[in-house]
């Protein structure tokens, strides 16, 4: 009986060993940030000192992109490892189906018994979101200001605090009331950077920020002249691109205004991870969790005379990846294509949860990275104002064209030509492999709306 005893003891001992040890893991995901606005992504302008450090730290993806350059169908497939064809929501199309959040990473890590936190900007229109996390708050900038107060409406105590103050703290809290008997799962959803669009300022920052970059001249932005924005189709050079260039960037002044705001917001979001992860440090957390951050989509800053995002150029869809892994030697640099839908594949994975079969991303840890030599991209919102396209990208080429308009066609040779100017669509040489990218294109469409859910 005591030898009994004492094996159910160790088992115990065991188990509850191997529960303590499990993975913290936190998700930070910014709005709007492109992938070069970062320090370690070499751009000497921006100050991201906290990001550059978990690159410096971790590894990070030289080559990360997402699926959809849009927040709403970007989100839907963070939540779900799908693409926008399959899952199908974007804005305009109701709730998301229930049978993509039965199979979303937080359902599968509360089954795991793992906590789960959610703070910020969800972004997907989903009445049970209360009962998604254990813990959670869904908000983003108020729209029913059309000044700072877009940003500045939540309190701490009796202070009126910018949005992304309000994120870390909730952070900070989270963390600080974390349990030893249970991991945490921490989706960190900040506002920052995304311009306030009612707004006139459009970029609205905390006040301590104010004198950072006033010193700085921004250079031009890259295709500014007339006729990259006149080579494009007559329904790109009237949508949104351009109605919020006019908004940012249409004047030098609006420009550098425009431009400053961007990089202040992004270092205050900055600021506040360092804040993050030391309330880790004090807890005693910082070994045993990993962190992640990304950019929900890329973004214009005046490129070809447009703002915004939605197109099928890598200003759309190119973000910041970094996964920090204090576990791990860090300062590695990946350069295999990963997209936001590997994202919940690799909080999965560092759960030591096994990904639904349906999800289509794979874990950025895994060695089938590797095998990924092209990708799909899509914006499938039918609205007037934005023009729905489709993509497909290799390690060379990148073809598109514009649902509504399949006659219009854009093929770009990469490698020789990576700021994608000049289009060999209709050069007599290239039609070979517009035409194989047009079949592979439609081929991975036909597989992503076969794995659709009814």
């Amino acid at each position: 009986m005591k030898i009994l005893f004492s094996i159910l003891l160790l088992n115990l001992s065991i188990s509850a060993f191997s529960q303590e040890k499990k993975t913290n893991i936190i998700f930070i995901l910014t709005d709007d940030q492109r992938w070069d606005a970062l320090g370690f992504a070499g751009n000497t302008m921006i100050q991201t000192l906290e990001m550059d450090r978990l690159a410096e730290e971790g590894t990070y993806f030289e080559n990360a992109f997402v699926t959809t350059p849009i927040c709403a169908a970007s989100r839907a497939s963070l939540l779900t490892g799908l693409y926008e064809r399959t899952h199908g929501y974007t804005f305009g199309q109701g709730n998301i189906k229930q049978p993509y959040i039965d199979q979303s990473y937080p359902v599968k890590l509360r089954e795991a018994g793992y906590k789960t936190g959610f703070f910020g900007k969800f972004g997907v229109n989903y009445p049970g979101f209360s009962e998604l996390f254990d813990e959670g708050e869904d908000y983003d900038r108020n729209g029913m200001y059309t000044d700072r107060r877009g940003y500045f409406f939540k309190t701490i105590g009796k202070d009126t605090v910018h949005l992304t103050r309000y994120t870390s703290q909730q952070a900070i809290d989270f963390i600080e009331s974390a349990s030893s008997e249970q991991p945490f799962m921490l989706s960190l959803s900040f506002s920052a950077p995304h311009a306030h669009d009612p707004a006139e300022l459009q970029y609205f920052w905390s006040p301590e920020y104010d004198t950072m970059y006033q010193n700085l001249v921004v250079p031009d932005p890259l295709l500014k002249d007339d006729k990259y924005f006149l080579a494009q189709p007559e329904y790109v050079r009237t949508g949104e691109n351009r109605t919020r260039w006019h908004w940012r960037y249409d004047t030098p002044e609006k420009y550098q205004h425009s431009v400053k705001g961007y990089f202040r917001m992004i270092s205050e979001v900055d600021t506040e991870i360092g804040k993050i992860r030391e309330a880790l440090r004090e807890k005693g957390l910082d070994k045993n969790t990993v962190i992640i951050l990304m950019g929900d989509n890329g973004y214009f800053l005046g490129e070809r005379q447009l703002a915004g995002k939605w197109l099928m150029y890598d200003n759309s869809l190119r973000v910041p990846l970094i996964v920090y892994d204090p576990r791990q030697t860090g300062g590695k640099r990946n350069t295999d294509f990963a997209l936001n839908i590997d994202v919940p594949a690799t909080i999965l994975d560092f759960a030591g949860v096994k990904s639904p079969d349906s999800w289509q991303g794979t874990s950025l840890r895994s060695k089938e990275l590797a095998k990924r030599k092209e990708f799909l991209t899509e914006h499938l919102w039918q609205v007037d104002i934005i023009a729905p396209s489709e993509a497909i990208r290799t390690e060379r080429w990148k073809y598109f064209r514009y649902i509504n308009d399949p006659e219009h066609e854009e093929l770009y040779d990469l490698e020789a030509d990576p700021m994608e100017i000049n289009n060999l669509a209709s050069d007599p040489s290239h039609q070979a492999i517009l035409k194989e990218l047009r079949g592979k294109m439609e081929q991975k469409i036909a597989g992503y709306l076969k794995a659709k859910m009814e």
